[in-house]
Formats: structure tokens, C-alpha cells, sequence
């Protein structure tokens, strides 16, 4: 069976230039293009494509599935298997999100009480969830299962208080960031400030906090491409800046 971009697309639920862009950067390339000009697909890309949104839908990057299914050693049934298993950790989340939706409506009509540590159960376990599908592979080959484990059970165990109040960082971060990099100086007052409020959100997290895993979390803000789009999305630079304060902060500048 063979498609043109119309009909693959309409077969996939995507767009003609979603394909068309899939084209040209190389992730997805027709098998042939007929004498008309058209591109026409067969079974292998139709398969490599259903692939490719089972990684956008894991949030995975393009860049990144671009790698990975261009690979050499890519194993489309072993690819399956994994998204099946990440697709089932998904489902666990939701469930769980679901649970707490629904005993917080019960509580809403009297029918039942609800603890405050159980209405945030469900948003501390996707954050956990989220984070291993989106970083684990990474964090976890940086700073060991052991690190990453003890930090996740110091999430799940925050109270409402705590959690509050680690958002409430998060924010103070941002805010004191963008204020910062306006200076240009990664080295000045307000830098520095984002650096230590910085430093105050990770031990939240972390099990226990050092220089050394500060400054090294800030390089990976750089060096990965999910990091350094996360704090680029507003001002592009932000994540280099952030991570030459961290390393004055923590007196790790090369």
C-alpha cells in the first residue's frame, strides 16, 4: 500500500505540512517521489511515522526521535515495547490524577473527607512520573538510581506546606532570573540572588545538596536541548546565563 501526503496524513491525523516539514529536516523521507512530483510513502515510513508520534506524544523532542529512529541500531520492535511500558506509566497518572479529582468532588458534596496530603498526591506523582519520562535516562546516568530514587521519595513525601512553598521559589527563580540576565551579568547581585534561590528550590528535591551537583545540573541546562529550551522560551541565552551564575555561586567557574 502506498500514500501520498494527503493520504497519509489524513490516515495519521496530521497535518500535509507536518510531512512536509518531517521532509525536510530529515526525519521522515518519502520512499519515492512519482513522476509527477508527488511524495509517496510505503509501509516502512507509515510505520517509522506512527513511531515518531509515539515519541512526540512522550514529549520527546525532535531533534532527539530524529536520532534515535535514524540510528543504525534503532529496533522498531524493541521501540514498541517501550513505548508500551512509558504508555502504561502514563495511564497510571492519569488514573491516579482521576482518583483524586473524583474524591475531591465527593468532599465538594459532603460525601466524604479528604486529607490535604492526598489532594496533592496525584500532582506530586505525575511530576515524578513526568520527569523520569522526560530526564530520568539522563539524571539517573549522572547522579546514580540511588541519588534519583531518594529525591523522588522526598517529593512524594512534601506536605502542602512545602509544596507550596517550592512553587512559590520556582516563581521567585524565574522572576529574579529574567531581572538578571537583563544585566548581563552573571556575576552581579541579582545573578547571584537567582543562584541561591536556585540553590533553595533544588533542596527540596534533593536528598542532600552539594556545589559540585549544583554546578553540574546548571552544565546539563546548557548541554541538553529540553533544558536549555525550557529557560531559553522567553529570552534566548537565559540557560547559559543561569549556569555561569551557578558556577560563581558555587565557585566552580572554569
Amino acid at each position: 500500500m502506498e500514500y501520498t501526503v494527503q493520504k497519509l496524513a489524513s490516515l495519521a491525523g496530521v497535518s500535509t505540512r507536518t510531512l512536509r516539514y518531517y521532509d525536510e529536516i530529515g526525519i521522515l523521507k518519502p520512499a519515492r517521489i512519482n513522476s509527477s512530483g508527488y511524495r509517496i510513502y510505503g509501509q516502512a515510513e507509515v510505520d517509522r511515522l506512527q513511531q515518531i508520534l509515539f515519541y512526540r506524544e512522550l514529549g520527546v523532542g525532535l531533534d532527539s526521535i530524529k536520532e534515535i529512529v535514524t540510528a543504525p541500531s534503532f529496533n522498531g520492535a524493541k521501540a514498541l515495547r517501550e513505548h508500551r511500558e512509558k504508555l502504561l506509566e502514563k495511564r497510571i497518572q492519569l488514573d491516579l490524577l482521576i482518583a483524586n479529582v473524583e474524591k475531591t468532588i465527593a468532599q465538594s458534596e459532603g460525601r466524604m473527607n479528604m486529607s490535604n496530603k492526598e489532594k496533592f498526591e496525584g500532582f506530586k506523582k505525575k511530576m515524578i512520573d513526568d520527569n523520569e519520562i522526560k530526564y530520568g535516562k539522563e539524571i539517573r546516568q549522572k547522579y546514580g538510581n540511588d541519588t534519583v530514587d531518594k529525591s523522588n521519595a522526598k517529593l512524594q513525601n512534601m506536605t502542602e506546606e512545602q509544596y507550596t512553598e517550592v512553587s512559590k521559589l520556582a516563581e521567585q527563580v524565574q522572576e529574579t532570573l529574567a531581572e538578571a540576565f537583563k544585566t548581563g551579568d552573571p556575576a552581579g547581585e541579582l545573578a547571584q540572588k537567582a543562584a541561591d534561590l536556585h540553590k533553595q528550590w533544588l533542596t527540596y528535591y534533593w536528598h542532600e545538596y552539594s556545589k559540585e551537583a549544583h554546578a553540574g545540573l546548571a552544565q546539563m541546562y546548557v548541554d541538553d536541548e529540553r533544558f536549555t529550551a525550557y529557560y531559553d522560551k522567553e529570552q534566548p541565552g537565559t540557560a547559559e546565563f543561569l549556569r555561569d551564575a551557578i558556577q560563581i555561586y558555587t565557585g566552580m567557574k572554569k
